[in-house]
Order: C-alpha cells, then sequence, then structure tokens
C-alpha cells in the first residue's frame, strides 16, 4: 500500500530548497499528480505554516498517499483529492500554490494544457503554479540519460514523453500565466516557475 521511490529521496531536497523562494509564507499548496505521497509528507513537514492538499487520480497512489500521512501525522497535511488534471472541473476552487512533480513527462499532453488551465482557474495574481521534472530545451543539447528515458516513456505509452520548455511555456501564456523562472536542478531536471497573470 505504501509505495516508495529512491529518486524522491534523492531530489526532496533540492526542491525544498527551491521552494522556499517560490511558495507563499501561508495558504494552501495544492499538490497536482502526488504519486506514491513521499514529497507531500516531507514537503508538509518542512513548511508546517502552508496547507497541503495532496491528489492523484490513481487509486493505489491515493492508498499510498493516506498510508504516508497516516504514519506521519501532520496536522497541516489533508487527506488527498482525486484529481485528474485534464479535467475540466476540479475538486478544489482555489490555491495559493500549484507544485506538480514528475507528471509532465508521463502523462498524455492534454494533462498539462489541463494543469495550466487548472492554475489560471485556481489561483490569484502573482501566485505560482511550479513543475519539476525532466524537459527538453530549443538549442541546449539533452543529456543521454534523458533521451534514454524519453524513449522509454514513448515505448510504454506513445503519448508520453519529455516536453520541451518552450512549448510548455507558450501553452501556459495562452492560460493565462506568465513565465517566472527556470532552475536547473540534479539529475538534468529543471523546474519551471509560473505567475498567474
Amino acid at each position: 500500500m505504501k509505495r516508495s521511490s529512491p529518486s524522491t529521496a534523492r531530489n526532496k531536497e533540492p526542491i525544498a530548497a527551491v521552494l522556499a523562494e517560490l511558495l507563499p509564507a501561508h495558504g494552501l499548496v495544492l499538490e497536482v499528480a502526488s504519486g506514491a505521497g513521499e514529497h507531500a509528507v516531507f514537503l508538509a513537514g518542512r513548511y508546517p505554516e502552508l496547507d497541503w492538499q495532496p491528489s492523484d487520480p490513481d487509486p493505489d497512489a491515493l492508498a499510498s498517499i493516506h498510508a504516508h500521512a497516516a504514519e506521519a501525522q501532520l496536522r497541516n497535511l489533508h487527506p488527498p483529492l482525486v484529481l485528474d488534471a485534464g479535467a475540466e472541473t476540479w475538486p478544489v476552487t482555489r490555491a495559493d500554490a500549484i507544485l506538480c512533480i514528475n507528471m509532465v513527462h508521463i502523462s498524455p499532453w492534454r494533462a498539462t494544457l489541463g494543469l495550466l488551465r487548472g492554475a489560471a482557474r485556481l489561483l490569484e495574481a502573482g501566485a505560482p503554479l511550479i513543475l519539476y521534472g525532466p524537459y527538453r530545451r530549443t538549442g541546449v543539447e539533452t543529456a543521454p540519460s534523458n533521451e534514454a528515458f524519453d524513449q522509454s516513456l514513448k515505448a510504454r505509452n506513445p503519448d508520453w514523453g519529455l516536453r520541451v520548455v518552450e512549448v510548455v511555456t507558450e501553452a501556459s501564456a495562452s492560460a493565462g500565466l506568465r513565465f517566472d523562472r527556470l532552475v536547473e536542478m540534479p539529475a538534468n531536471n529543471l523546474i519551471l516557475a509560473f505567475r498567474r497573470a
């Protein structure tokens, strides 16, 4: 029931360090596609002044989030919501920040477009949408490990794969978000931060 990922153990501290510069001092953070729930528990513990709302569409992921949360017993960590990023309606109507870790490349493009539209609906002006994961960049050579990862993703599902930063940024602008910053992360990952226009 409770799942874990070695990559979470490696990337949670670097992610938390960047989030310190991007998250508001108080309010509700909606985490879209929380997966096993390890990031939600770790980050809710790191930022006790923020309410943390995990979510995922997958029943196994939701069960894992519940299990991690039951063990952690954090007052600011809410029970997970069933949320499909690609859906037109979400089970939450507002957030002070939205975080999405490692979803964009392991989902159809419509999920990313839905995420951008959802962020524009829920966030107030200036509030952040924060994406983490591997991406391609125009004019920048992709790391061999990311190329291999991209091929393996597409072999599993042709709708998956590494997205191009500039394409995501253009789609975000169409949804009503403005690009804030790109932060290079360990293991050839990036954080892309956007703000509600």
